[in-house]
């Protein structure tokens, strides 16, 4: 019966190089090591320096970036098989690797072939020749990187006749009430344009807002149009930040029927589902981007397409998929 092979360990490079340095012979290593003589010599040659010299650290460096080159031409994304194009499909729709992966579980639920992890993918596209595959991914980065610091505190003025957020009802806190919602502005193009983003606290269902402009009788005006279209069921509060725009907020409340809540200056993690949000559109409107060139119908098909994503907070179903459990 044939003996499964088993990669070089980092403690058996770390073994072959004090050896080597000992003047060691490849089969004396071999034979310690319990390895094949012909396992040692395949070693020390592909993993070595230009200079012939063998080092454990470099060694395990060239192994690691071999096996991810063989897996980028070899394994299951590199080929072109049906894997790959519902992978490359999802990643146009700017789903993220952690959403394919759930989806395929729930599109093929007993076919072990339509299985990836999201780590593989990830992989993939960073060892993958091409740069536009990672532009997909949702932070557009080239490289893998660390998290950023966290903003500072963007201090705006004041608004008249706030109630802060510590006055929201439970049931806006708890999400297990549909009709509480977070808002915000993302500006453009030397904040000379702005789009508006409105997004459920429960269902993650998000409206994108055209704004000619973003003074505070536009935004209210632009806001109220777009929430007036909604069922009252899910008309109930709207949570924001202190923006200079939401100055209207009480004709707002009048134009809406909804409670406008005020986050504490500097803490947007008070509207964590709002920043989170604006972060997925930021894939397809990047900071940057004039919005007065952007057309209704550019915006309402990122819409749809935020709305048609599966979300793992809410089990990877989709919100229009929640939205509509909720209204019925």
């Amino acid at each position: 019966m044939r003996k499964q092979y088993r990669r070089v360990t980092d403690t058996e490079r770390d073994t072959i190089a004090m050896r080597l340095a000992e003047e060691g012979t490849q089969r004396a290593i071999a034979r310690e090591l319990g390895r094949s003589a012909s396992t040692i010599s395949r070693e020390v040659r592909r993993n070595r320096y230009a200079t012939g010299t063998y080092g454990a650290t470099h060694a395990a460096k060239k192994a690691r970036r071999r096996r991810a080159t063989c897996r980028n031409g070899k394994r299951k994304l590199g080929r072109d098989t049906r894997l790959w194009t519902y992978v490359e499909r999802k990643l146009h729709h700017f789903w993220s690797p952690e959403q394919i992966v759930a989806s395929l579980e729930r599109a093929y639920p007993h076919d072990m072939t339509m299985r990836i992890s999201s780590e593989a993918i990830y992989q993939y596209l960073y060892v993958h020749p091409s740069k536009e595959l990672r532009r997909l991914l949702r932070h557009g980065h080239l490289r893998r990187r660390s998290r950023g610091r966290p903003k500072k505190a963007d201090n705006r003025g004041t608004i008249s006749d706030m109630t802060m957020i510590d006055a929201r009802p439970e049931e806006v806190v708890s999400r297990l009430v549909p009709g509480h919602w977070e808002g915000d502005i993302i500006k453009g193009k030397r904040n000379q344009s702005a789009l508006g983003t409105l997004v459920e606290r429960r269902t993650r269902y998000t409206i994108l807002v055209p704004l000619t402009s973003f003074d505070a009788p536009s935004v209210r005006k632009a806001f109220a149009e777009a929430l007036t279209n909604l069922p009252e069921d899910i008309r109930r509060t709207l949570t924001y930040d202190q923006g200079k725009e939401m100055a209207d907020h009480l004709q707002l409340t009048l134009d809406t029927g909804m409670q406008v809540y005020f986050a504490h200056e500097g803490s947007p993690w008070e509207r964590g589902t709002n920043e989170n949000t604006n972060g997925l559109i930021r894939q397809f409107f990047p900071k940057g981007t004039d919005f007065t060139t952007v057309t209704r119908e550019e915006i309402t098909r990122a819409q749809a397409l935020l709305n048609d994503r599966p979300r793992k907070v809410l089990g990877f179903q989709k919100p229009d998929e929640v939205l509509s459990l909720v209204l019925h």
